[in-house]
């Protein structure tokens, strides 16, 4: 597979090529948004791959968030330069409320989604719009690279879709596929007509995070088609450093996102697609809930995890509990971790810390312990990419 990678054109070189490129009042065939809250170091370079689009016919919504730092003389410069950038300012209220004001103010015929340190390449919504359109889907999600730009600049393609599932448009209340992937809601384009239709917008908590959660959920229960595209269509930022999550209100953001897909299930989606297929919407999204659980987990100061364990463990015991969900749903490792948290959260996160400070053969070891070498060998295949 050949990776088209971001060209590294230059805020300058943007601003030649696509200046003032739609300045008519037609609605635009894309609404790129962008929420912003000090990233300056970022963000220049982010505005350029979004003005590089090679879909000249989109509009271009910076969101900012009451940022304090140059960001908004970085959007300012770039909207002087670029009549398809329209800007929104606001005081700071956080991620959720700062999309659905995007959406509010979209008129592309799809949607797409820029974080403002990640990087698109050049023809990522040209392609997903054409896959849309190609499938008559609602969703188009492409794959895409993490990227680390120190202390060497590197990628990794990060493979959301295998080749096989490419190209053929699925439904994902029947094809469940989806519902365990990373959210990456920026992955995609989703066509605004649907999300309106079927009320999908952010929960506006202020400075929560994890605000894509239930966003993703609901788009793909919806979807009657989604099509995958397999070229990675961006750089998914890694060596950001205001990303992990120190602030005591912060710990739990990823719990009200679940606590809200299960309210959407639970009120709406029995009258939608009826109770057999919310019960199994349901399931997914309780499999799936471990790794986003997990993904937070890492993410938080250690001075919280033994509490965000204690938290997981009674979400979880009260869904077995309801038979909502059963441990033999989730792949072996998992399970045998949650069983772990389930048992004596202190105790799991005690010897997780142990391992995780000693890389991959801390993680082998770990499996080892837990469900000795059957386990280790299912981790290693799976790692491995051979399950």
């Amino acid at each position: 597979m050949k990776k088209e990678g971001f060209v590294g054109i230059s805020p300058a070189d943007a601003a030649t090529a696509g200046d003032r490129a739609s300045g008519n009042a037609a609605a635009p065939v894309a609404s790129l948004l962008m929420p912003i809250y000090n990233v300056e170091r970022y963000l220049e370079e982010s505005i350029a791959s979004a003005r590089a689009q090679t879909l000249r016919d989109i509009e271009i919504i910076c969101i900012d968030d009451g940022s304090t730092d140059g960001s908004p003389q970085i959007i300012a410069r770039a909207a002087a330069e670029d009549e398809r950038i329209r800007v929104i300012t606001k005081a700071n209220s956080g991620y959720g409320d700062s999309m659905n004001r995007g959406l509010d103010a979209a008129r592309g015929a799809y949607i797409a989604i820029l974080e403002p340190d990640d990087i698109m390449y050049p023809r990522a919504l040209e392609m997903l719009v054409a896959a849309a359109e190609d499938a008559d889907a609602v969703i188009a999600k492409g794959n895409f690279d993490l990227y680390w730009s120190t202390p060497q600049e590197r990628r990794e393609f990060f493979e959301v879709a295998r080749a096989e599932r490419c190209g053929v448009p699925v439904r994902p209340r029947e094809d469940p596929f989806i519902f365990g992937q990373k959210p990456s809601i920026w992955s995609a384009v989703y066509r605004r007509a649907f999300l309106a239709e079927n009320g999908i917008r952010f929960l506006p908590t202020p400075g929560a995070a994890f605000q894509d959660t239930s966003f993703s959920f609901k788009a793909y229960a919806c979807a009657e088609r989604v099509v995958y595209v397999h070229d990675p269509v961006l750089a998914y930022r890694q060596d950001n450093e205001g990303s992990s999550v120190n602030a005591s209100n912060k710990v739990y953001c990823v719990c009200e996102e679940y606590a809200e897909i299960e309210r959407w299930l639970s009120a709406e989606a029995p009258a939608r697609f009826g109770a057999d297929a919310a019960a199994r919407l349901l399931r997914s999204a309780l499999v799936a809930k471990y790794d986003s659980y997990m993904w937070s987990y890492v993410r938080l100061a250690p001075q919280f995890h033994v509490e965000f364990l204690e938290r997981m463990a009674a979400e979880y015991r009260r869904a077995l509990d309801a038979g909502e969900v059963a441990l033999d749903d989730m792949k072996p490792w998992k399970r045998a971790n949650l069983k772990g948290i389930l048992r004596d959260p202190e105790a799991w996160e005690r010897a997780n810390a142990s391992y995780a400070t000693a890389g991959p053969a801390g993680r082998a070891l770990h499996y080892l312990k837990l469900g000795g070498p059957g386990l280790l060998l299912a981790y290693a295949r799976n790692r491995l990419g051979h399950e």
